[in-house]
């Protein structure tokens, strides 16, 4: 995952509309504080992603080099297919493992995933094309837009160069508002959890890499394999 000087040439300063990111992040935090009756509304646990893509369909279109801000640019495919592969076979298999495994060993049902809207499409549609669909656009979301607009606005506090600075908070941020997305809590349940380090680790690719092919890659890579095995393993 070595890049080069050029990784980060361009100057990386905040981008019109770079605070938009705090809307569907508000929404989601601001869903748990919603009467149960409301929290069960589907399209009530689809608003902060519905809010997410009206923000960023308004920040791209008041920025340029919209592929260069994302980490999308043709360039850096090559890397992102390599190291992606190989991080989302290893985080596949690690959290097949967690969802056969431990969850059972405490007690967790996981047979609610036959029932889920994944578990009931056909496995000639979920593999692959559902599932790459759904890694694009989540990973453009989160990582791409929401995950770099953070970093902007972090550095931008910190007052440094958003190229030479981790960006713990924005890292947190997103990988929390990632993790509890209503609607993937509601889906997926406990088993939910595994987003958080699943957020961890895709964001910090990103951030290093500033390379949107990785995480793209290595998220639709991984929910193959674990899509395929737990859905062999449970029927």
């Amino acid at each position: 995952m070595a890049s080069g000087p050029d990784r980060l040439a361009h100057s990386r300063i905040p981008t019109a509309g770079a605070a938009l990111p705090l809307l569907p992040i508000g929404a989601t935090f601001g869903y748990y504080w919603l009467p149960s009756s409301l929290r069960e509304e589907l399209l009530v646990q689809f608003t902060p992603q519905l809010l997410a893509y009206l923000a960023m369909s308004f920040w791209a279109s008041r920025t340029f080099q919209i592929s260069v801000q994302l980490g999308l640019e043709k360039a850096k495919l090559g890397d992102g297919l390599k190291w992606g592969l190989v991080t989302g076979l290893l985080l596949g298999c690690l959290n097949t493992f967690v969802i056969l495994s431990i969850y059972p060993s405490l007690g967790y049902d996981i047979t609610f995933l036959k029932h889920t809207p994944h578990g009931r499409l056909p496995v000639l549609l979920m593999v692959p094309w559902v599932i790459c669909g759904i890694a694009l656009f989540v990973e453009v979301n989160f990582r791409g837009f929401l995950l770099g607009r953070l970093v902007e606005l972090e550095s931008t506090w910190c007052g440094t160069n958003s190229s030479r600075c981790f960006s713990p908070l924005a890292l947190i941020t997103s990988t929390l508002t990632f993790a509890f997305d209503p609607f993937m809590e509601n889906t997926f349940r406990h088993l939910h959890w595994i987003a958080l380090w699943d957020g961890l680790i895709w964001g910090a690719i990103w951030i290093r890499t500033q390379n949107l092919w990785i995480t793209i890659v290595a998220h639709a890579v991984e929910v193959i394999v674990m899509y395929s095995v737990v859905k062999v393993a449970i029927g």
